[in-house]
């Protein structure tokens, strides 16, 4: 059965995690190596390496590969790859490395994650990755400051990961070939995936439920990697999703996961990123609705949408699913859309996450028309917001 499921992005999944066997040999090489220390994006694009979540990629990328994605959203094999998988460093720590040597990558606190072999030390120009990956060389745009805190030095080349972070999330922690074995079990070979790095709300219900109507199952699938201090921290989020699937979801067609992954918040870039990426999971559709992956007003509403034309469907081979913005409408007394609601502006409620974050942070609570009373109970308590009955119930 699971090989009716979708085939991985470029046709199998390139897993890097070794064996229990090779770790040990790997962990004494790693004592003799030099060492390059990891941030937190590159620690969570090592763990989506090292499942395969970033298949086909083998690891950091080289010069072929990242000048093709920088300027042709492709991998210099063709196949589609929208945003740049790199490990950066300082000129100085560059000048003590030479091609073809191999670097034991570890975290801040000294862990060793992993060996990997550099075939490339290569400059970049990051105004450019800037204006072709976020359209933008804004600093405050938040994925453009990462970017420009980098070292102007990359090195490329496979990674052999030895362990995984260990975080507050295994329960959810399904790696590809996981996921893919749930799905088959299950008897799904029509999946939708759903990205988030926002609690969830009532419009995110709607649309997975109209997703859920076409597909076999839905996955979601929220990020919990590194997103900016002013988000919902991922732990808030999760509980949000616990209290839903709870009472408001058929169990046996939906299933949790979470995506290691930090947010880049590259707009339409992204949204390809995260379909190819829901693609080597199992998923055969991807729901993308306004603004995904967007911030501020640096992408226009359905950028995130049109950018799908330009890429050649069978290459993809993941059928996005778009939804229009949706509200609560107060004379039709439920979720809707401009394709389904004549009213008026004046009769819907429309917050935004930023709207929402703001309202928890003055005391207030989000309205049920927005969000389930059970999930406006998890955003009070973790935002030690007095619970007021009449709001929620």
């Amino acid at each position: 059965m699971a090989n009716e499921l979708i085939a991985p992005h470029g046709g199998k999944l390139t897993t890097r995690l070794v064996s229990e066997q090779a770790r040990t040999a790997l962990c004494e090489e790693a004592a003799t190596l030099a060492k390059i220390v990891l941030g937190v994006r590159e620690l969570s694009d090592l763990e989506m390496l090292a499942s395969g979540a970033y298949s086909p990629l083998q690891g950091f990328m080289g010069s072929k590969d990242y000048h093709a994605v920088v300027w042709t959203m492709h991998l210099s094999s063709g196949l589609p790859w929208t945003i740049p998988i790199t490990l950066s460093v300082t000129s100085e720590q560059a000048v003590g490395l030479k091609e073809g040597q191999r670097v034991a990558l570890i975290d801040a606190q000294g862990s060793l994650y992993a060996v990997m072999t550099l075939e490339e030390i290569f400059p970049y120009n990051q105004i450019n990755e800037a204006l072709q990956v976020y359209r933008t060389d804004d600093p405050t745009h938040t994925g453009v400051q990462t970017l420009f805190r980098q070292g102007p030095c990359l090195l490329g080349g496979p990674v052999e990961v030895i362990t995984l972070p260990v975080t507050m999330f295994s329960k959810y922690q399904y790696s590809p070939g996981e996921s893919r074995r749930i799905f088959a079990e299950r008897g799904w070979k029509r999946v939708a995936g759903f990205q988030t790095r926002n609690p969830v709300h009532r419009a995110h219900e709607y649309i997975q439920k109209c997703a859920l109507e076409m597909v076999d199952g839905l996955f979601l699938h929220p990020l919990v990697g590194e997103t900016r201090t002013e988000d919902i921290p991922a732990d808030i989020r999760i509980k949000c999703y616990e209290v839903l699937l709870d009472q408001y979801y058929p169990s046996q067609r939906v299933l949790l996961g979470v995506m290691p992954a930090s947010m880049r918040y590259a707009g339409p870039r992204e949204a390809i990123f995260h379909a190819l990426i829901r693609k080597n999971y199992g998923c055969t559709h991807f729901i993308v609705g306004r603004d995904h992956a967007g911030i501020g007003s640096f992408y226009g509403t359905y950028d995130a949408q049109w950018i799908f034309s330009e890429f050649d469907a069978q290459a993809l081979a993941i059928e996005p699913l778009f939804f229009e913005h949706t509200f609560y409408c107060q004379i039709c007394g439920g979720i809707a859309s401009s394709k389904t609601c004549p009213h008026e502006v004046s009769k819907h409620l429309i917050l935004s996450g930023t709207k929402v974050r703001q309202m928890l942070r003055a005391g207030q609570l989000p309205p049920p028309e927005f969000t389930r009373p059970e999930v406006a109970r998890v955003l009070s308590t973790a935002m030690k917001v007095p619970v007021i009955p009449d709001l929620i119930d």
